[in-house]
Parts: C-alpha cells; structure tokens; sequence
C-alpha cells in the first residue's frame, strides 16, 4: 500500500481518481489548492503525487517545483485537460515524473502509478545499498594518527589534486581512495579501481587503456579500457610501484593530456579522469632503482598521504573490533558475541603485519570459532597467532621455553576446542578425538579444564 496525494481544483477529479485508487488499496489524500497541498505533503510525505497543471492562485507548476525544493526525491506526476509539449517540457524540466492528460485512462493511471512505485523501492533500495556500502568503507578510528589522515582527506578531496596513498598491505589504502572519491564533486561518476600488481604486464597496458579488435591474440572486440570506464569520476591505481615501465610511460601521457589510445589504435581519446594512486612500496628507492620513473612519481605525488600501521596505532583497536563485529551481525554472518576486556586486551597486544585487514579476519574467525556467550582472552590466545600466521598455534603455544612445555601447552588447546565443539559432552569428544574416555577424564584433570560459563 502506498501513500498517494491529489491535487486538483475539481472535486469530481479529486474524487474520481481517489475512489480508484483507494479501490487498488492505496491510501488516499486530496487538495484543492498550491498552498493545501504544501501543507498536507508537508504533514504526510506522500509517496506519489498526482497534480493538476492548471489550478487558480498558485499553478500546478509553482507547485511542483515548492515540492521539489522540499523533497528532491518527491515523485510528481503531472495532468491536464490543456496539455501541450511546451507545459510537459517545463514539467518535466522541473523535476515532474510523467506528464499524464485529461480524460485520465484508468488503465494508464494504473500502469503509471506502478511504475511510479517501482522507482519509489529501486531508489530505497539503492540507499539501503549506499548506506551498507559506506559501513563497509567506513574509516574506523580515534588515534592521532587517524585524525591526520581523515582531516588531510577532507582538504584534498574537493579538490582534483592527485593523491598518492602509501602504506603497508591491509592499511586501507583503498578505503582512503574511497573516502577521497565520495567527498569529492565526482562522487557521482565512476570509481574504478584496478589492481596493478594482479594484471599479467603484457596485459596492463590493454587494462587500463583498452584495445582495437585484433589488435593481439584474444582480442576479439574493441574494448574500452579502466581511463575511458572512469571518466567523469576516480580511477584508483591500486599497486602503482608494480606497473610496468612501459605502461608508466602511457598512464604519464595520460596525465599530462588528458587523453589515451587504445592498443592497436591511432585515435587519441579524451577522458577526464582524477587519479589516486596507492603503493605499498617505497618509490623513491624504486625510482633510484630504475623501475619507477622519476617524473610519474611527481605527477601522482602532488597530494601525498601516508597511512600507519595497525601497530602504531593500537589504541584503535578496540574501536575497530566492535565495528567488525556489528558489521558481521548486521550481514547476519556471524552469532554476534562481546569481546571480553582480556581478549581486547591480547588483540591490542599482537603484532599485526597484516594490518587493519588481517584484525578484520581474525574477529571473524574469533566469532565463528569461538563456543561461549563472549570471546575471551583464553580464545584468542587458542585461535589467534602471535605471528598472524592465521588460525592454530596461539601466542601462548609458540612462547612456550621448552619441547615439553610446548607439546602439554598444544594437546590442552586442542582436547578444550574439542570439547567446546561437542558443547563439552566428554563422551562425544573422545569419540571425535579417537581416545579413550578414561584418558579423556584424565587429560581434564591434568589441564584443570573447567567448562566456560
């Protein structure tokens, strides 16, 4: 059921098109006048309006356009008995959604308002989407460190300045591209990313600037390349320092004018693209080394932002592990369980070579491994490696002084994991552990295993 407004200065208009669309179940409010219908549009957020273009006072044009300066989103349909192409076309210049004339068809109506409604959930729909999307880019963070990053993002983003972004794997590199693309005047084009690192280099150079048909085995279309498909928006050079020099040459040429060729073609094309580039790599010694050119470097580094390692910022920890998890249960992906101050306590204490991205699997895995109502320290000392060599041998295990200490410190962290797997039924333990049940009891004693409350 939707929620409809009528407005129109014939009360055997107002009346006709309310008895049928109250018939189809919709909800139904009417106005006779401009100044009414503000009001009642104001009040009741209709989601479809159906408006007459010729009302006395206020026309139905002034209407339309007080409606859309309230509510851009509003979803206006236009009717007149005196239609003609100059009224439709500044209808809908105005922002009107259709433009219907008197004697109103029953079946159109219908058919118009279904539509009308189709693009009424379409557009919900993609803001749900944009909302998930921005929790899923969002930049978690309250240290020092973050905030330099975040206020340098605001400066440069509205500008059309390059970005150079450096910083270890698993930083977030991409989510500051991201962040640069969304705050900026093309937010609504194209972000496109490529991943330089990942494209074979007899084949970047078709990636980001396309091909003509035949131009090489394989190619059997023409194909617009990653600067033509960015075009009015962000094109994200993920793994700069990887690019061949070859192609650095081309993305250079690009840059300075502002168009690109395809291989195999002649035909210079213009594209206008802002580029953000991202490296895990020290360019400066790359250039010393002769595998990046000097004068690409200058042109990407005009706007240079560096991005910390999840180590020299430790205090966003905790922050950034009740983010993942909200963001898991939301995505119905994991139980949602609270992490204990002993195991945000460890977390904090790890190394993370991994970064940002590494910290965001393991609280994935802590939640899906993890058999208690929270996730303590003893979990992520069992299922989290000191090295971030993934799931197995915990920190505990590999600081263990010797042989010995290590294997009883092993075999107590597997015999516990198993027995929280068989929700601590000893006899279903040994039989998935293949021991007897008598040794079982005996390995609990040993460790002092008590189940978890």
């Amino acid at each position: 059921m939707a929620m409809l407004l009528i407005i129109d200065d014939e009360k055997s208009i107002r009346d006709a098109l309310a008895q049928v669309f109250e018939y189809e179940g919709h909800e139904v409010h009417t106005a006779s006048a401009g100044q009414e219908a503000l009001e009642v549009a104001a009040s009741r957020h209709p989601d479809v309006v159906f408006l007459d273009v010729k009302m006395p006072g206020m026309d139905g044009l002034e209407v339309l356009q007080r409606l859309r300066e309230h509510d851009p989103a509003a979803l206006v349909i236009m009717i007149s008995g005196h239609g003609t192409i100059d009224t439709a076309v500044e209808a809908t210049r105005k922002g009107a959604y259709d433009f219907l004339e008197k004697p109103l068809d029953t079946d159109r109506l219908l058919v118009t308002l279904q539509r009308a409604l189709e693009l009424r959930g379409l557009t919900a729909s993609m803001q749900a989407l944009r909302n998930q999307v921005e929790s899923r880019y969002q930049i978690v963070g309250n240290s020092f460190a973050v905030r330099q990053v975040l206020e340098r993002v605001e400066r440069v983003a509205p500008t059309d300045a390059r970005v150079l972004i450096t910083g270890e794997n698993g930083t977030g590199k991409e989510l500051v591209g991201r962040a640069i693309h969304r705050l900026s005047r093309r937010a609504e084009g194209p972000f496109v990313e490529v991943n330089c690192a990942a494209i074979p280099s007899e084949l970047i150079e078709s990636a980001l600037f396309g091909h003509i048909k035949g131009s090489f085995t394989g190619a059997v279309a023409d194909r617009a390349g990653k600067f033509e498909q960015a075009d009015g928006g962000t094109l994200f050079l993920d793994e700069i320092g990887d690019m061949s020099l070859a192609a650095q040459a081309k993305v250079l040429r690009a840059l300075e004018q502002g168009v690109v060729t395809r291989v195999g073609g002649a035909k210079a094309i213009e594209v206008d693209v802002r580029v953000v580039a991202a490296t895990n790599k020290d360019l400066p010694h790359e250039i010393q080394a002769g595998t990046f050119r000097e004068d690409l470097f200058y042109r990407l580094n005009v706007v240079p932002i560096h991005i910390p390692g999840l180590r020299e910022r430790r205090e966003d920890i905790p922050m950034l592990v009740r983010h993942f998890t909200e963001q898991m249960a939301r995505a119905d992906r994991v139980t949602p369980r609270a992490f204990t101050d002993d195991a945000v306590e460890r977390l904090s204490s790890l190394e993370w070579p991994g970064n940002v991205r590494e910290l965001r699997n393991t609280v994935e895995r802590l939640l899906i491994l993890s058999s208690g109502d929270t996730v303590s320290g003893e979990d992520v000392a069992l299922l989290v490696s000191s090295q971030g060599s993934g799931a197995g041998l915990g920190g505990e295990l590999l600081g263990a002084d010797t042989f010995a200490d290590f294997k009883d410190r092993a075999e107590r962290a597997f015999i516990l994991q198993k027995l929280r797997e068989s929700d601590w039924n000893v006899a279903e333990a040994a039989r998935r552990m293949e021991m007897p049940r008598s040794n079982l009891y005996k390995k609990i004693e040993k460790y002092g295993l008590i189940r978890d409350a």
